[in-house]
């Protein structure tokens, strides 16, 4: 199916991208960090499986990601910056209480989850794929292995534990000096306030994602969820058409 690509302005006037596939009840995506739209949701047709199932798939391009705006200031990277993102994107497109559905890989994840227990957010369904409580609690160890890959870019060789996230950085082209700030506005999440999403949930993980922690230990804490197991690791689990008809199925049941 042909994708649209619009943009429209967040909350502080940044330009952001949105990718749109088929009709029907809305979902919001959420893409990866250092990822895009593109290569999350449309590259390996997960777009394009939603909207067979009957869906239509609102694909944010994060800040600093794909074809949005990367402000080198550090002024536009206030703290939950990217949660801002997310309910800007909700009030343009007049995503309402219970109206749409909401999923996120790794980042995007972890931003849906943030999203949602800070009653931002009122999804229908919430499906949240390649992570796990490490990944919430223990954010600020994650994000110093990404700090670090950026700050020594050129000096890591391969056999480094950090050289398959440079080489992803590096053919993604994302601007380092924005990706830094960014990095710096997000920080750890109080578990507790996952009792606050109480809306059907689907943890999705690739059997062989380690990289943030335990998803069924996740699951495990939601009021109402499932643990979903595809096939992967935590960076090629997205390739495959198993994450799409886990993502489908939850969200057309």
């Amino acid at each position: 199916m042909t994708d649209t690509t619009e943009h429209f302005a967040s909350f502080d006037g940044t330009r952001l991208a949105v990718h749109i596939v088929g009709e029907g009840p809305p979902v919001v995506l959420l893409h990866g960090l250092f990822s895009s739209a593109q290569m999350n949701w449309l590259k390996w047709g997960h777009g394009d499986r939603l909207a067979a199932s009957g869906f239509r798939s609102i694909m944010l391009d994060f800040r600093v990601h794909g074809e949005s705006e990367a402000p080198r200031d550090p002024q536009a990277y206030p703290p939950g910056v990217l949660v801002r993102d997310v309910a800007a994107l909700a009030e343009h497109y007049g995503l309402e209480a219970g109206g749409f559905d909401l999923v996120g890989f790794s980042l995007g994840a972890r931003t849906a989850i943030h999203t949602v227990a800070h009653g931002i957010l009122e999804p229908r369904r919430l499906a949240i794929c390649g992570m796990g409580v490490a990944g919430l609690a223990g954010w600020e160890r994650r994000a110093n292995h990404f700090k670090r890959v950026i700050d020594e870019f050129d000096t890591i060789k391969p056999g480094d534990p950090a050289y398959t996230a440079r080489t992803f950085l590096k053919s993604q082209g994302v601007d380092r000096v924005a990706a830094r700030l960014l990095l710096d506005a997000m920080d750890d999440f109080d578990l507790a306030m996952l009792a606050n999403i109480t809306m059907p949930t689907a943890v999705i993980c690739g059997d062989e994602d380690r990289d943030n922690g335990s998803a069924p230990e996740l699951a495990a804490l939601l009021p109402d969820a499932r643990y979903i197991e595809v096939p992967g690791t935590h960076l090629n689990s997205v390739t495959k058409p198993e994450l799409g008809a886990a993502i489908a199925a939850f969200l057309a049941a």
